[in-house]
């Protein structure tokens, strides 16, 4: 029942957010808007839900690797831009772990927190591996990056419009590096060579944040002090 309820109030918030034509407007939001009052209304607990919508949850790495698809089509032009691809990955990376632990060291957040926060720009299950391998919380990990991922799904464009940003390897690369793999859903729903570079960042980035965390916690650590 709960996996019906689940569908058709997905499939309403997409048609929804298409007649709206805004990317102010996601589908997710619209969907926990919607799902949670009813969850709550009813007293379902989550791990009654969660089961019910264990068929979504295991159709979740096949369309992660459906994201090869589009990626392999745009392999002349990686090889040829793999310069580029690699320094936006690495400094992005590098740069959404720096800031976030300079800003949570100087608002004094415990070193919990810290160690959460640095996984935020990675897709969720990376993202709560890194928590909880510095000693962090993985659910405040994995929601830093529901929150993150949904900013850069419904801003993004927007603000590619507003700089004038338009090739690919551009919004590709600052969506997948900053909003994972809600940002790239949201690439796959405008442009194939979009979806294809922001997967390819996803991928790189997880990469590189999972090498570079413990560093970057440990001068968090040390700045602390």
């Amino acid at each position: 029942m709960w996996l019906l309820v689940t569908v058709i109030v997905f499939l309403a918030a997409r048609w929804i957010c298409r007649k709206c034509n805004t990317p102010l407007m996601n589908p997710l939001i619209i969907s926990l808007v919607v799902i949670i009052p009813i969850l709550t209304y009813f007293k379902v607990p989550f791990e009654t839900y969660y089961e019910a919508n264990g068929w979504l949850n295991y159709l979740l790495q096949p369309a992660v690797v459906a994201l090869a698809f589009p990626l392999y089509e745009q392999l002349p032009q990686i090889r040829a831009n793999w310069r580029i691809i690699a320094l936006a990955c690495g400094v992005g990376s590098a740069m959404s772990m720096l800031t976030s632990s300079v800003i949570a060291v100087y608002m004094q957040a415990d070193i919990t927190l810290i160690a959460s926060l640095l996984g935020k720009s990675v897709t969720t299950p990376i993202a709560m591996e890194v928590s909880s391998h510095l000693g962090g919380e993985p659910a405040i990990a994995a929601i830093l990056v529901l929150l993150v991922g949904l900013f850069g799904a419904m801003v993004a464009y927007p603000i590619y419009n507003l700089l004038n940003i338009t090739h690919p390897i551009a919004k590709g690369l600052t969506m997948g590096t900053v909003s994972h793999a809600l940002g790239t859903a949201a690439c796959a729903e405008r442009d194939g060579q979009d979806a294809a570079f922001s997967s390819l960042a996803l991928v790189l980035c997880g990469v590189i944040t999972s090498i570079l965390a413990p560093s970057f916690f440990a001068f968090a650590v040390w700045l602390a002090a």
